[in-house]
């Protein structure tokens, strides 16, 4: 699952930021969505958009929750905080052309976010739900699938539920 909207304005950058979540955020809905009954164990980012959400789904199931910071989003260093319009485009260029090895002032690489990921994936249970971010959760889908890793692909919808079953697991 990806986290519910923030309380952030639109167009600022907040890999890493710790933000409330917006105040029309329906976590009760989500954490009652009938996708999530077989979950035996809830793991999300500590980041507190994440953590709120997976903590109602643990309470609601009566399972354990644990968080890992291994499924935080990626850290853009300097750009933090910052509109998307004030990262020099030159960064933003090079960033599209090496997200593997590109890192942004004093943040993290693709290749790091992925190496992290994977080492995530190694704990993993069966029957689990994962609260995280949109980087993450495109690399945990992708190495689940034993796929290749697009850092460029679209990450998945705010607030939404992707489900893996057990024949796509490899």
């Amino acid at each position: 699952m990806r986290h519910p909207a923030p309380l952030i304005e639109p167009g600022i950058c907040y890999g890493r930021l710790d933000l409330p979540l917006r105040p029309d955020a329906d976590i009760e809905r989500m954490a009652c969505n009938p996708l999530l009954a077989g979950s035996k164990h809830v793991w999300t980012s500590p980041s507190r958009r994440c953590r709120e959400l997976a903590e109602r789904i643990a309470e609601r199931l009566g399972i354990p929750l644990s968080a890992d910071p291994r499924l935080m989003e990626l850290d853009f260093g300097d750009w933090e905080g910052k509109p998307w319009n004030d990262v020099p485009r030159a960064d933003l260029d090079r960033w599209a052309a090496d997200p593997l090895g590109f890192r942004p002032p004093g943040g993290e690489s693709g290749a790091e976010l992925i190496a992290r990921v994977t080492e995530f994936r190694a704990v993993l249970i069966q029957d689990c739900t994962v609260v995280s971010h949109g980087g993450p959760l495109r690399v945990l889908a992708a190495l689940l699938r034993d796929e290749p890793v697009d850092l460029l692909e679209p990450a998945p919808a705010i607030g939404s539920i992707a489900v893996l079953t057990a024949a796509e697991i490899r």
